[in-house]
């Protein structure tokens, strides 16, 4: 009875450790919008919006939605959103010193709105969302890409459920 006993054990122990590490390997959708998030902020250029821009705010959140909000001195706001499972592709054009990160959706999938302008608060959609990054290098970029995908994928998993 005290192998028996012990052989139990045994198999308990190790097969909580065998599910220990294997859940412990995979990364959960949080962990990836929180790298995106910590990325994008990181390395934004707030001297590309130029001295009107007051604040910005980029919040990636575990539903999947990436929002870009740009708070001007004279009260003006733009605000961009979009789920990223709607994320066809990441563009960036410039170098490592200064370049802009374009995020490309499938269709019209950025809510765009302009809220306190002159010519009016406006909503439209569009086809991508534009953020001025610097200083990034292209380990950096790759790195929000493949969190961008994972994102992505686990989404789209989630929607098919």
């Amino acid at each position: 009875m005290k192998k028996f006993t012990l052989s139990l054990k045994k198999s308990v122990f190790f097969s909580s450790c065998l599910v220990l590490c294997v859940f412990s390997g995979f990364n959960s959708a949080e962990e990836h919008t929180v790298t995106i998030q910590q990325l994008l902020t990181k390395y934004h250029d707030n001297d590309a919006l130029g001295r009107d821009v007051k604040r910005f705010e980029i919040n990636v959140t575990n539903t999947g939605f990436c929002r870009y909000r740009k708070v001007f001195n004279n009260g003006k706001q733009e605000y961009f959103a979009f789920n990223l499972s709607r994320l066809k592709s990441m563009d960036y054009y410039g170098n490592v010193e200064r370049g802009e990160l374009y995020l490309r959706t499938k269709n019209d999938d950025v809510i765009v709105q302009t809220r306190n302008d002159k010519k009016g608060d406006i909503d439209s959609m569009g086809t991508y969302l534009v953020i001025p990054l610097k200083n990034i290098n292209v380990e950096q970029l790759n790195e929000l890409s493949l969190n961008f995908k994972q994102v992505n994928e686990s989404l789209l998993v989630a929607s098919n459920k």
